[in-house]
């Protein structure tokens, strides 16, 4: 078969970009599209692809606010010219499942339905980010951006979700089913390096505003204990101007440090909601516990202390977004240390290795691909 792999942007390597990763090992001669390309930002096996982009790469300083560009981005998805292959996969959490194609098998594996327009609307356009009068132009394009996204749902023959979570998500608001396959997550790289000292509550995200490690930050702050950040992004300034003394940063880590920044964590925090969440299950990998909001995709990966007859815990959760309910989690986490086991913890993350995604997805498009 001649297959296309279509991608929303290749910005950096994020959840996404692991998966579009794993396809290009299944389909080693597959072409990728995309809106736009940050040449060196991703990958080898990615970046020696032949990539084929969109008009948007060439607009005024899209490297750096891509985001702006949001309501043209249909327009130049639909600009890709996707025709001649048996096979198109799109890897899409915003627009790439709008992509246009011929008489191909169009199959999306989905991240989300586009989380700017439908749940995370009020996290991403408020007074606190944006002004009046930029909010109130949002508010007449989303209704479009909408309309947009869910009448393209007819392009795709068939959806794979990333976790039940974003399958009951795309059954809510595009109205169809989906497959669940779980996104892929390198626990050969990722894994328990002995004699590591567990010291240090972890905290690893992009700095967006559902993230909450504001709420991180303030909780740590409250109880006067160390605390490392790893990550970057828009909220950069206001979360280091609200970190105490005790609250130190890294940012551009390399997967090594990271590695060693898991195994050296006492346990990470993880307070925002996530599609699937692939952060917590590389730390469950190094043997770390994981101590989250007890929603989305962390319901998925994570096994939460519940009693004193719970069978090999891999963390706890707390079920209200506030200094007050992390604190509580934080402190169950500390009378029950002796109920969390490195090794065990690891034995739950292997669930979703690569070899794991790879053999499901080979298995799901055997039944749904052409030929």
């Amino acid at each position: 078969m001649k297959v296309a792999l279509v991608h929303d942007w290749l910005t950096g390597m994020r959840g996404g970009e692991n998966v579009l990763e794993a396809l290009c090992d299944i389909f080693p001669e597959a072409d990728i599209y995309t809106l736009l390309h940050i040449p060196g930002s991703v990958s080898d096996v990615i970046e020696n692809r032949k990539i084929h982009t969109s008009f948007l790469g060439s607009l005024p300083d899209v490297e750096r606010r891509y985001r702006w560009y949001l309501p043209i981005m249909p327009l130049a998805i639909e600009s890709l010219d996707i025709r001649g292959y048996d096979l198109v996969i799109s890897s899409s959490h915003c627009v790439a499942k709008g992509a246009l194609t011929d008489t191909a098998t169009h199959i999306c594996y989905c991240h989300t339905p586009m989380r700017y327009a439908w749940d995370l609307y009020d996290d991403y356009f408020n007074r606190s980010r944006f002004s009046a009068p930029t909010l109130f132009a949002i508010e007449k394009i989303m209704p479009h951006l909408r309309k947009w996204d869910r009448r393209t749902v007819s392009r795709v023959d068939r959806f794979i979700a990333n976790s039940r979570n974003v399958a009951e998500r795309i059954k809510r608001i595009y109205r169809v089913g989906s497959d669940v396959v779980y996104p892929p997550v390198d626990t050969e790289f990722f894994d328990i390096e002995p004699g590591s000292n567990r010291d240090t509550y972890l905290v690893v995200s992009a700095f967006a505003p559902y993230k909450r490690v504001d709420l991180a930050i303030e909780t740590f702050n409250q109880r006067n204990t160390p605390l490392t950040v790893v990550g970057s992004g828009e909220d950069e300034a206001r979360l280091k101007a609200m970190a105490g003394p005790k609250t130190s940063f890294e940012s551009s880590v390399s997967p090594q440090r990271l590695r060693q920044l898991y195994n050296s964590a006492r346990a990470l925090i993880y307070p925002g909601v996530e599609d699937f969440g692939i952060i917590p299950v590389e730390a469950m990998a190094c043997g770390a516990p994981v101590i989250a909001y007890g929603k989305g995709g962390s319901l998925e990966t994570v096994v939460p202390l519940r009693d004193e007859f719970t069978m090999a815990p891999t963390g706890v959760f707390f079920d209200k977004q506030t200094v007050y309910g992390l604190g509580q989690a934080i402190d169950r986490f500390e009378n029950n240390q002796d109920k969390f086991n490195p090794e065990t913890i690891r034995e739950n993350a292997l669930r979703f290795s690569r070899a794991s995604f790879s053999d499901k997805m080979a298995s799901l498009l055997r039944k749904y691909a052409p030929g």
